[in-house]
């Protein structure tokens, strides 16, 4: 995998993209904006989504796109194709190749992980404890 500089922001991370990860980061990008009140940005080289800390990411790979949680252990039961894995709550859904993305259920998925980060505050701060 070749190294390349992060995108500026995420309206170039999605202009660097190409055909199916193009499409479903736009979709999913669309439906995490329209779901709550989150910011935003590029971190850790692909788009993150904040609300009191962490919320949610999207990262699109070579042969993936993955759409993950901080807290998304807890998600499971809105999603069950979330797997756990890494720090934290981490849980991610991956994307390939002919996968359709559910609007709203990424929508909901999202609303639900800002929703976590107010009650709970950031799990960044949180798993240091």
């Amino acid at each position: 995998m070749k190294k390349t500089p992060p995108a500026a922001d995420p309206d170039a991370y999605v202009r660097a993209l190409r055909g199916w990860r193009k499409e479903t980061v736009a979709a999913l990008r669309a439906a995490a904006k329209s779901a709550a009140d989150l910011e935003e940005t590029i971190k850790w080289g692909h788009i993150v989504y904040l609300r009191n800390g962490p919320a949610l990411l999207i990262r699109a790979e070579e042969e993936r796109v993955l759409f993950g949680f901080w807290r998304g252990k807890r998600l499971t039961k809105i999603d069950p194709a979330l797997k756990p894995g890494g720090k934290y709550e981490m849980a991610t859904r991956t994307f390939v190749k002919g996968d359709p993305v559910d609007a709203a259920l990424a929508a909901r998925l999202a609303r639900e992980a800002a929703s976590l980060n107010v009650q709970l505050g950031d799990p960044t701060k949180a798993a240091r404890k």
